[in-house]
């Protein structure tokens, strides 16, 4: 049996959704913190049950009989991230799996700027003393997070950002569609996705300034690229209602990105998607035309 954690997120639910295409329901199982939120998942056959990287017990239970497990990295950073994923490896070692598959970071190295990456880079050293076979799915940076970042900017007509470097923005669907090539074992070519990956990501990186005058292009609104010091960026971010350690961890970006550690691209993604993979302006494009979406761009 397969096993995806985090099942209810974005992610997760795209990583069962095309495991669906490849196996039969009963071989899918998801483990969640709400199983209430995964019923439509239980009513299609998949076994959802509960489990909490915070609560072995509950892992246990949640992995059992499982074959491959997906630990899908959690929305937390420092010691309890650390500790969180620790919990989910060894459980998943200790309910028998022959393989553990983890979605890291093309970024992930210990003292990044940005917070998240040494955490990923702590979870591939458990992988390794887990003394069992692992994949570490080094995933580009999400696109959502440069949707996002354009929703004030298209109000304003200012993209005001701090000082940073390319980005190889990379879609979930995407990314779902290689975690769910990596537990199915379908990979091109035969063989297995051993260890830390390549990087997983779209064929291009860009920078504020680049994703600017993309946006321009693509909404038909003129984006200006403006450069602010990371303190005011950080202070404005608070002063609009986002707490503390969302707005220290968006400055960390920008300074990880300056340092070069998003900027790797690679043809990994594409040889297991079979194709090239979505890009930025076709995430921009979807989000235009998607008003109604959280994420959606709109002034």
């Amino acid at each position: 049996m397969i096993i995806v954690t985090g099942a209810n997120g974005k992610l997760g639910r795209g990583v069962v959704e095309r495991l669906l295409n490849r196996v039969p329901a009963h071989d899918v199982g998801v483990c969640v913190r709400d199983p209430q939120v995964a019923r439509p998942l239980a009513d299609r056959g998949v076994r959802v049950r509960k489990g909490d990287f915070t609560d072995p017990g509950s892992l246990a239970h949640a992995f059992e009989g499982a074959d491959r497990v997906l630990v899908v990295s959690v929305d937390t950073t420092g010691p309890d991230a650390v500790a969180m994923h620790r919990t989910a490896i060894r459980a998943a070692r200790d309910a028998g799996a022959a393989r553990i598959v983890y979605t890291s970071h093309a970024g992930a190295r210990p003292g990044s700027a940005f917070a998240p990456m040494s955490d990923h880079a702590a979870a591939e050293e458990d992988l390794r003393g887990a003394g069992m076979p692992f994949t570490s799915l080094r995933n580009g940076f999400y696109a959502s997070t440069a949707v996002m970042l354009l929703q004030s900017a298209l109000a304003t007509g200012e993209l005001a950002v701090p000082d940073d470097g390319p980005v190889a923005w990379t879609t979930h669907s995407d990314l779902a569609e290689a975690a769910a090539v990596a537990l199915h074992g379908d990979v091109p070519g035969g063989g297995v996705l051993d260890g830390p990956t390549p990087a997983l990501t779209a064929c291009e990186a860009l920078d504020m300034a680049e994703v600017a005058a993309l946006a321009s292009h693509v909404t038909g609104r003129t984006i200006r690229h403006v450069v602010v010091p990371p303190d005011d960026y950080r202070a404005r971010l608070i002063a609009h209602g986002a707490p503390e350690r969302a707005a220290a961890l968006l400055v960390g970006m920008f300074a990880a990105a300056r340092e070069g550690d998003f900027a790797t691209v690679g043809p990994t993604l594409a040889d297991l998607l079979g194709r090239a993979p979505g890009t930025l302006r076709d995430a921009l494009a979807s989000a235009t035309t998607t008003s109604s979406h959280p994420s959606g761009l709109s002034a």
